[in-house]
């Protein structure tokens, strides 16, 4: 028995002899082996990381003088939820509700629960004006947890029509944060919503900063230990466009009240000069939470938000006359000197087709005569019986129609270009001859955008060359402007036809505002001889059409860089306002000869 009892006792002795080897092993493993890698983690732990955010970069016209948009300081209100004392913290949210003048539900919904016993900030207010601060101020001691800081929002100066270009910023929603989490974005960072804004957000947002701070394990700060390390945040660049600010303010002008959208661009470069779609809408409303004038703007029927440059598309109707001539120069399908009679309608398939020129009939054309006059009978005929559904079809697409154009603002749509194959599976229809007839003169299943219009005239007066549309001319470093890059003309399509065939339809063109449908242009003081195309596209309405016109200018000149194309549309008006005519009208006069809004009007007598 005594043996049994002293063997136990020296088992349990080398059991606690190995134990403790275990545990001091442990020990000098976890203090000196490993010792640094867990005061790393003790200090990471100890340390709280907190972001600065980095200021977005300016946005200025081509000329680097107008600022569009910059930044200005505002304040915003944070509550730091674990310094409300327990029970009062509806009591302080109701005080600064009504301080703020914002629902208290809506500063509730940014404190989930689990924020209620941090000590870390949470924002609860933005663009907060000075009084209420001053407010805050006064009532400090009465209002624990309460405190504000100075942050930078956007300032979109004098926008107006530019604003579809611009865009605006906003708080990145959960699904955006999904997307763009690798990219280094984080929730409460601002972000573009459309526009330049959107598209170049990368370039405008920054580098945040950041700074960390000793605290405790519920976030409080320590006194005495603070050992701050700091870096400082890194500001967006600053982004030079091409619109010039003079001529897109003389587009908006001219264009007024009227539905619809103006393009002005340069063909020997792709150059976005000014782009106005009115309706437009005041982006500074998403700064200054004006939530009423939001909701407003979503119910308005004319649709403000929508860029009718880019994002909406019309039958081009007789503008497509343009294409069609090109046909006919270029596969010499219709003899251009032999003429067609025209007595204001033809009948074919059981029912009239009208000349809508002119219901009495224009007589006997040629193909340049036809154009200067947009007879519709003479483009029928000889779509339908010479030109054909697949020429017309082929012709279209090497204009870029049904194809996005790739201008560097989001959302854009490619217009359509009907084929008999789709309209087989769309409508388990065959394509009839009444459909290349309609097609011929721009009506029909045909959809272009006011961008794709200007392309064509681009295609047209650079030989067929089409350079790819854009909106930004440069990056500047954002502290001392220098030029970082610079976007260079990229040929975004280049045609086989012959530039013939283009100079041809070039002088066709030349007489439309000569001696036809735009002698407006001919007969006013314009400095430089213009060449366009008119359109109206019938929508379904006996008083109501879509009003186009486009052309460019000087027609005269051989150097390319003088060139601009203007494409005005007007949506579902009447020809009792003023036409798309008289706005380019307005336009080239104040562009060549360098004059505003008034002055070019009235040196038109308009």
């Amino acid at each position: 028995m005594h043996d049994d009892n002293g063997s136990r006792i020296i088992i349990f002795r080398v059991i606690l002899v190995i134990v403790f080897f275990v545990y001091a092993a442990r020990l000098f493993g976890m203090q000196i082996l490993s010792g640094e890698v867990h005061r790393m983690r003790a200090q990471d732990i100890s340390r709280r990381t907190y972001p600065i955010p980095a200021q977005r970069g300016e946005i200025f016209d081509r000329s680097f003088t107008n600022p569009l948009v910059i930044n200005r300081d505002t304040f915003a209100v944070n509550i730091t939820p674990a310094e409300v004392p327990r029970g009062s913290m509806d009591t302080v949210i109701n005080y600064v509700s009504g301080i703020l003048n914002i629902p208290s539900d809506e500063i509730t919904g940014r404190l989930p629960n689990q924020y209620l016993q941090l000590y870390q900030p949470v924002e609860i207010a933005s663009n907060v004006p000075f009084s209420s601060i001053a407010s805050l101020a006064e009532r400090k001691n009465e209002l624990p947890g309460i405190s504000w800081h100075i942050k930078s929002v956007r300032n979109y100066v004098d926008v107006g029509s530019l604003s579809h270009i611009l865009g605006y910023v906003g708080d990145i929603t959960r699904d955006e944060l999904t997307t763009l989490y690798n990219l280094g974005y984080q929730q409460g960072d601002m972000i573009g919503k459309s526009g330049i804004e959107r598209q170049y957000d990368e370039l405008l947002r920054g580098k945040q900063g950041w700074e960390t701070r000793t605290v405790d394990v519920r976030g409080r700060r320590i006194a005495g230990r603070e050992n701050i390390v700091r870096v400082p945040p890194e500001r967006g660049k600053n982004l030079v466009l091409t619109i010039d600010a003079r001529l897109q303010t003389l587009a908006e002008k001219a264009i007024g009240q009227r539905i619809g959208a103006a393009v002005v661009m340069r063909p020997s470069t792709g150059e976005i000069l000014a782009m106005v779609s009115h309706p437009w809408y005041d982006p500074n409303i998403f700064t200054d939470g004006l939530a009423a004038d939001f909701r407003a703007l979503l119910d308005d029927p004319a649709k403000p938000f929508i860029n009718r440059a880019i994002q909406s598309s019309y039958p081009p109707a007789s503008t497509f006359k343009t294409i069609m001539s090109t046909a006919i120069h270029a596969d010499n399908v219709f003899p251009i000197e032999q003429t067609i009679l025209c007595r204001g309608l033809i009948n074919y398939g059981g029912r009239p087709w009208h000349c809508h020129e002119r219901r009495s009939g224009h007589g006997r054309l040629n193909l340049r005569s036809a154009l200067s006059l947009s007879c519709n009978i003479y483009y029928m005929t000889v779509g339908r019986d010479n030109v054909g559904a697949e020429r017309i079809v082929n012709y279209s697409l090497d204009y870029g129609f049904g194809s996005l154009t790739g201008i560097d603002l989001p959302q854009e749509i490619p217009g359509f270009v009907p084929t008999p194959q789709w309209k087989e599976r769309r409508f388990h229809e065959r394509w009839v001859l009444g459909d290349t007839m309609n097609m011929s003169i721009g009506q029909g299943y045909t959809l272009v955008t006011p961008l794709q219009m200007s392309n064509m005239i681009c295609m047209l007066v650079n030989d067929g060359i089409i350079y790819k549309p854009h909106v930004l001319k440069e990056v500047r470093d954002p502290v001392t402007n220098a030029i970082e890059s610079v976007v260079t003309p990229q040929i975004l399509h280049e045609s086989n036809i012959s530039p013939a065939v283009f100079e041809a339809v070039r002088q066709d063109m030349r007489t439309v505002v000569s001696m036809g449908t735009a002698q407006l242009l001919n007969s006013r003081a314009i400095p430089v001889q213009v060449a366009g195309k008119t359109g109206t596209a019938q929508i379904g309405l006996d008083d109501r059409w879509h009003l186009w016109f486009t052309a460019y200018a000087p027609f005269n000149s051989t150097n390319p860089e003088d060139k601009i194309v203007v494409t005005v549309i007007f949506e579902s008006t009447t020809y009792q306002i003023a036409s798309p005519t008289q706005v380019a009208a307005i336009i080239f006069q104040g562009y060549f000869a360098n004059q505003d809004f008034e002055t070019a009007r009235r040196a038109l007598w308009l």
